[in-house]
């Protein structure tokens, strides 16, 4: 069995390590934003994310991120996620998935899915697309 790179680490150390994948993954800017938008009522959610989410679990070694990004991507059209899916699809990009593969995730989707989730899924991958490109 794979040990969890967050084994043995103490809850400071797998924030610590969950802040830093995080970052990596939905920039800096992003992150900045949802932490200065923390408020006493969500601070716990946003400490308990970056240390389970990002520090236990997208930190462990049994999938790169562009697996990882996959995995995301399809379930989070499969259950109608809107939000983090724009999220995500952004993610997807800075973890080296192509706008091509992305494609290929969301037509994939389409046959376990269903096609009205598979629409919505290449409308909002339209809309972060071009967004992208104006960035660049």
């Amino acid at each position: 069995m794979t040990r969890p790179d967050s084994a043995g680490l103490s809850d400071a150390e797998r924030h610590e390590q969950g802040m830093a994948v995080r970052r990596a993954v939905l920039s800096d800017e992003h992150v900045d934003r949802a932490t200065a938008e923390s408020t006493p009522f969500t601070a716990d959610w946003q400490d308990f994310i970056t240390r389970t989410a990002w520090g236990d679990i997208w930190s462990r070694p049994g999938l790169d991120r562009r697996s990882r990004s996959v995995a995301v991507l399809s379930s989070l059209i499969a259950h109608g996620h809107h939000e983090e899916l724009a999220m995500h699809l952004r993610a997807a990009l800075r973890n080296g998935l192509t706008v091509e593969e992305i494609r290929e995730v969301i037509l994939q989707s389409a046959l376990y899915s269903g096609l009205p989730a598979a629409n919505t899924a290449f409308r909002i991958a339209g809309a972060v697309f071009a967004e992208t490109a104006e960035e660049s």
